[in-house]
């Protein structure tokens, strides 16, 4: 090679490495990673939680500019059981940041992060109750999330595992999509998409458009669409309508209903499925609904009972973890037949036909 081309390729060779050692230290200056740290700690602060981190954030420039976070931890302010464990993070920020210096997150990306339903449910225990409160709208948020192998734990118990989330740009009368995918503990994969737009409006948040499906496994697919508003505490309505495809069960329309609640009744949802096999028209508080469908996967064994509220369901399979419920017939409320007598008796305020229920082995799928 000849003496001027090594001198050459030397020259640029040092010059390259200068100018990147002026670029990483221009991005360290100009993305100010203790600055942007500082800010989501206050933010966490705010919101009554402590964010953490194993090492100072670095900054990245290629193949856009980002900072790395590593050893993240996020806890209720005095707890002793974190709420949320992640691996690494990343804030990905527009190439604008370098320029104008403005704090902008264009995605964040967290990788493997560990939940815990019971510090999550602690922390929200926590927050002042009253009457929630809308902006005049919608908080811009341009930034999108991307979540990969998380999982859902409630102490040592894995509830939700291999969890994989999108969520994209959140503005008003813009739409908004999530898509999660998880496996549950019995390693059934399970996916949500959802889309909805959202605004507010006189005090009252509005989601239009909204889209839903849910996939669990290859045999039950969920499709609906509608409306909802909330104004505020119990005061919310939903009307959703769609088709439910079980692979064994065949094809039904589902409809629901969400009224909000009043000084004589409490928030209700009404249930309508119609289809072969299984037919229901029940309005249930969605508190109590919840409840009594924990009871179904109780630690101490199956407890079955009539989920309260108004209306009838028949039902010919139902499964609830390891517990399986056939021939089952639910009459509540009002739906009671009366008593066959000279006068009619009050009705009583539920009662059900007699079921089978057995419990059967948990199905894994490989």
């Amino acid at each position: 090679m000849p003496r001027w081309l090594r001198l050459t390729l030397i020259i640029l060779s040092s010059a390259t490495l200068l100018l990147v050692a002026v670029a990483l230290i221009a991005v360290h200056v100009l993305l100010q990673p203790e600055r942007i740290t500082a800010m989501l700690q206050k933010q966490a602060r705010n919101a009554g939680l402590e964010l953490s981190l194993s090492s100072p954030a670095t900054p990245a420039l290629f193949p856009r500019p980002a900072l790395e976070l590593e050893g993240i931890t996020l806890s209720a302010q005095n707890a002793n059981m974190p709420i949320l464990l992640a691996a690494r993070g990343t804030l990905v920020l527009p190439w604008r940041t370098l320029v104008h210096g403005d704090t902008v997150i264009s995605q964040m990306r967290i990788d493997s992060p560990r939940v815990d339903l019971d510090a999550l449910q602690s922390w929200l225990d926590e927050l002042p109750s009253g009457p929630a409160t809308f902006p005049s709208t919608i908080p811009s948020i341009d930034a999108g999330v991307h979540i990969s192998r998380g999982s859902l734990v409630r102490g040592n118990q894995m509830l939700v595992g291999d969890v994989e989330l999108d969520a994209g740009r959140l503005a008003a009368n813009h739409p908004f999509p999530l898509t999660i995918t998880a496996r549950d503990a019995q390693g059934i994969p399970t996916q949500l998409r959802v889309s909805v737009t959202p605004n507010i409006k006189g005090g009252v948040l509005a989601l239009d458009n909204i889209g839903l499906y849910l996939a669990r496994g290859t045999t039950l697919t969920l499709h609906l669409a509608g409306t909802a508003r909330w104004h505020g505490a119990a005061d919310a309505s939903a009307q959703l309508t769609g088709k439910l495809d079980h692979a064994n069960a065949g094809q039904y329309t589902v409809g629901i209903d969400l009224t909000p609640a009043d000084q004589s009744n409490p928030l209700m949802l009404a249930l309508r499925l119609d289809g072969p096999d299984n037919h229901a028209d029940l309005q249930i508080p969605p508190l109590a609904l919840a409840s009594w469908w924990s009871q179904l996967d109780h630690d101490e064994g199956p407890r079955l009972a009539v989920p309260p509220g108004n209306g009838h369901a028949e039902i010919a399979s139902l499964e609830a973890g390891d517990v399986n419920i056939e021939g089952l017939t639910i009459q509540a409320g009002t739906s009671v037949p009366a008593a066959s007598a000279s006068v009619a008796a009050p009705a009583q305020p539920a009662s059900a036909k007699p079921a089978s229920a057995k419990s059967a082995p948990a199905r894994r799928t490989p």
